[in-house]
């Protein structure tokens, strides 16, 4: 079988990790939208592996042979369906309840829809935290920029289930990394970038029970391939979306400008001009999404996109995970210190690599974004092991983008005269 059932093996044994995350989850997760996806999940996954290994034992040319239908049967059983389950179930009533095994929908999704009508309501999608009666808790944070609020408006001008946020996430994503395939001109995407891409349970789960990570992710990759295909404006005010919605999300962004910058740099005054139109809508669509809140209510602005997200407001993030960031500084108040310097010198390390070492290629920038928002995520004080879908994800996009490059570097075949029709 040779590199075919070295493939296989390993098809297999993603599978059957994944697997071992998705049944802990169902059966023992305090989060009911948890354990409704990893009962789906779950099978998806253990037919992912069973599936690989019919593959190795057993030969033919059937479609069913494909490496691709476990990818689509963890698509279809593994997301699609827990999420409708889901946002039908929600319906029900579950959000703003003390016990998280009532949660049909994690709280990201409820505050970025009560953004929405606050934005109506008071001209600000935050909550002021200083004005309450009350000492505040976790969930009166928004801590997301501006910008996320669009995915919260169709809740709250109307109501029923195609209205609930995840259903605007998993759509933003979809359309985002298709118009990306399109201007890469639809590459064949390796089946292990779909793993790290979609397969993964960071992912998964993701799309099922949140979603505002993976309509980031959507945008950024997005981005790139903006950039790759020369089209600067437009990856500039796709920029400034990605930063309006999510500080955190600074690191890929700041990739992105590079590679811009470094590949189009003095040459022609046409050029030039394009990078500074790219500025331009890099700087003016920020303003034009981010001044109006700031004008209503500077304060509320930077307690929670700023302040909170830092473990510096009125209360502390309750984001927990075993990643080096969380446990230094937990360690108290020095601890926290010493955390935000930390994350300050990884800012400064990559920045510097990205000036010695700057992205050359759309698959380089995708691979540099995945690295700086890995390292920033491990060191950030209040961090969750489900963000690494970030680095995962942009780890498979920029397995794909080599894909499109080398395709694109291939000589056109030459014509066969002979083949050409008479006039």
């Amino acid at each position: 079988m040779g590199d075919r059932g070295k493939v296989l093996r390993l098809d297999v044994a993603i599978y059957l990790v994944c697997a071992a995350f998705a049944i802990p989850t169902a059966i023992w997760s305090e989060f009911y939208g948890y354990r409704v996806w990893g009962n789906f999940a779950s099978v998806a996954y253990v037919l992912g592996a069973a599936h690989a290994i019919w593959l190795m034992t057993s030969t033919g040319t059937s479609w069913l042979r494909s490496r691709w239908v476990p990818v689509g049967l963890v698509a279809g059983l593994g997301m699609v369906v827990p999420l409708i389950v889901l946002v039908f179930r929600r319906l029900t009533g579950s959000d703003w309840v003390i016990k998280p095994f009532q949660w049909a929908a994690q709280p990201e999704v409820w505050v970025i829809e009560r953004s929405a009508q606050l934005l109506f309501d008071t001209g600000t999608p935050y909550v002021d935290i200083a004005a309450l009666p009350r000492p505040p808790e976790v969930n009166d944070y928004t801590p997301y920029g501006p910008a996320m609020t669009i995915f919260g408006i169709p809740r709250a001008l109307l109501s029923g289930a195609i209205t609930d946020a995840r259903i605007m996430f998993a759509l933003t994503t979809i359309v985002t990394i298709a118009l990306a395939l399109k201007l890469l001109g639809w590459p064949k995407v390796p089946v292990r970038a779909a793993h790290l891409a979609i397969v993964s349970p960071l992912t998964a789960l993701t799309f099922a029970v949140a979603g505002p990570d993976l309509a980031i992710i959507g945008l950024i990759i997005l981005s790139g391939a903006l950039a790759a295909r020369g089209k600067t404006v437009w990856c500039g005010v796709v920029l400034a979306v990605v930063v309006s919605m999510k500080l955190s999300a600074l690191p890929a962004v700041v990739v992105i400008i590079f590679y811009v910058v470094t590949t189009r740099a003095g040459r022609t005054s046409s050029i030039r001009s394009g990078l500074l139109r790219f500025g331009t809508a890099i700087i003016g669509v920020t303003a034009l999404l981010n001044i109006p809140v700031l004008i209503v209510h500077p304060g509320a602005f930077v307690e929670h996109v700023i302040k909170f997200p830092s473990g510096t407001g009125m209360i502390t993030s309750p984001a927990a995970s075993p990643l080096p960031g969380h446990l230094i500084a937990s360690m108290g108040q020095v601890g926290h210190v010493v955390a935000l310097v930390l994350l300050g010198l990884t800012a400064l390390a990559l920045t510097i690599w990205l000036f010695v070492h700057p992205p050359a290629t759309g698959s380089a920038a995708m691979l540099k974004a995945a690295i700086g928002l890995g390292a920033a995520i491990l060191m950030v004080p209040a961090s969750r092991y489900g963000y690494l879908v970030y680095p995962l994800v942009l780890w498979g996009a920029a397995m794909t983008f080599s894909v499109a490059e080398r395709a694109a570097s291939r000589p056109a075949q030459p014509r066969d005269l002979n083949t050409i029709p008479a006039r």
